[in-house]
């Protein structure tokens, strides 16, 4: 076996137009801007042009982004409050965007020091000695973003900073900022800053971010440092964390600018567009399919069986739409040598029961009520049925589908499931009256394939059979026969 070798990060090359010392930057017109003013300049260029803002945030533009915009005009630090899986992390993330592409750096700087704005001894020497001919560097915006998922073993060296011993033994004194080796929030200096999941973070660990908030100083070993920190501070925190099981202390809750609310999608069109956007699929998933689990992700979110306080992901309708399609692609490879009668092999499209299999590989991501042990996978089958007859009804209803019921009339049956190709399904049924409109109602085009159409009739026939027109059947091998009357 060969070694497997990590692709190497791509660190941006700044462009050779950039000016390369401090008097070109000078003579270039540069002004020195803090990171809240640059943001603010960029964000304000952005509506006044009709840019999008937050590419790839969805189902906000009316709540939650107007809300992040004022804190961000306004200059504030801001947390996020809201259940697992809303999208915090991907907004917080989304903010350096707003940052410029490129901004001026003392070379070797860990503080990313702007050459107009040093702030150590040694930086503020440097400059001073070496004028309008220092050299400049450029720092692309994507290094300018830091993360610290907030766990109780974190420590205030790894935030703020710790004394180095090796540079004491060198000679050098507390007071000298050479001795500190930085940790995560200094090194961002110039930058955004994110601690994910707040709460968990150690109410002693949480007062050494007061000062990089308010006063914007740090302290090490109870020495002082006075570095004016240029940064944003984000974080994000689930409600039911910040109200019990941790907390944010009172002190560095009142230093945020800005209190933010997240929420999971507010209708299905949203819920489905954040599945059409985030899903990595594997094979083609009917749009009919899509909104089945959509549905269902809305239903377990509110169903009284499932604890509202931890909340049920974004991920858990994205995992859902992505098992559907390894399903299909999963019979395709099976169905291969049997292939199709026109030749080709069978393709992979996902039909409503492939479904079925989520209800057991997901569950784990739902956190039930304490009565509700061992009938997990039993109410999240209930509420895939009953997503899957409401995306029946929204979409077929009225329809004239007696052609459907007449194929099992006088003891037929017809047999799907998850190893039963389209050719097999569709030679069952042969030509359905009323297919077509089906197939129109669905969206499937005017020249379906026969995937796509065998992905039509069994949504037809398993709607039929929740609304109690049809009878249906697992066999022991885990076919689906569908027959006689519900």
């Amino acid at each position: 076996m060969g070694r497997v070798t990590a692709p190497t990060p791509v660190i941006p090359v700044p462009p050779a137009d950039l000016p390369g010392t401090l008097g070109a930057l000078r003579a270039a017109g540069h002004q020195y801007r803090t990171v809240k003013q640059e943001l603010r300049d960029n964000l304000l260029a952005r509506m006044r042009s009709g840019e999008t803002r937050f590419p790839g945030i969805v189902g906000y533009d009316d709540t939650v982004l107007p809300e992040v915009e004022r804190a961000l005009l306004a200059g504030h630090d801001m947390v996020l409050l809201g259940e697992r899986g809303q999208g915090k992390t991907r907004l917080i993330r989304s903010l350096g965007a707003l940052l410029d592409e490129w901004t001026p750096v003392l070379p070797g700087s860990v503080l990313n020091e702007h050459p107009m704005h040093p702030l150590t001894p040694a930086s503020v020497a440097q400059v001073a000695d070496a004028g309008d001919e220092l050299p400049i560097g450029w720092l692309h915006r994507s290094m300018r973003y830091g993360e610290k998922l907030a766990t109780p073993d974190t420590s205030v060296g790894d935030l703020i900073g710790d004394v180095d011993p090796i540079r004491i033994a060198q000679g050098r004194t507390l007071g000298d900022p050479e001795t500190i080796h930085f940790g995560l929030v200094p090194r961002t200096n110039r930058g955004i800053f994110a601690v994910n999941e707040l709460p968990d973070l150690a109410e002693r660990i949480q007062v050494a971010l007061l000062n990089v908030l308010e006063e914007r100083d740090i302290q090490v070993r109870g020495y002082q440092l006075r570095l004016p920190l240029d940064l944003l501070l984000v974080a994000s925190a689930n409600p039911e964390d910040y109200t019990n099981r941790g907390r944010i202390i009172t002190p560095l809750k009142d230093r945020f600018g800005a209190e933010i609310r997240t929420h999971y999608p507010v209708d299905l069109e949203l819920e489905l567009a954040l599945i059409r956007q985030e899903a990595d699929l594997v094979a083609e998933v009917p749009e009919h399919v899509l909104e089945v689990l959509a549905r269902f992700a809305r239903a377990v979110r509110e169903s009284p069986s499932v604890d509202p306080r931890s909340g049920v992901s974004a991920r858990f309708a994205i995992a859902a739409a992505e098992t559907v399609a390894g399903a299909a692609l999963r019979r395709a490879g099976l169905l291969a040598a049997s292939g199709t009668p026109d030749g080709r092999p069978e393709a992979a499209v996902a039909r409503v029961g492939d479904a079925v299999s989520v209800t057991s590989t997901l569950r784990g991501k739902v956190e039930f009520e304490s009565g509700e042990e061992g009938r997990e996978t039993e109410i999240l089958a209930h509420l895939l049925r009953t997503a899957t007859a409401e995306t029946f009804r929204a979409h077929l209803a009225g329809l004239d589908l007696s052609g459907f019921t007449a194929l099992v009339e006088d003891g037929a049956a017809i047999e799907t499931g998850e190893l039963v190709s389209a050719a097999e399904l569709l030679r069952q049924v042969g030509t359905v009256p009323g297919l077509a409109k089906v197939l129109d109602r669905l969206d499937l085009g005017d020249a379906p394939t026969s995937e796509e159409a065998a992905a039509a009739v069994e949504f037809v026939l398993e709607g039929l059979h929740l609304t109690r027109r049809l009878g249906k059947d697992v066999t022991d091998s885990g076919r689906t026969v569908y027959g006689g009357r519900g």
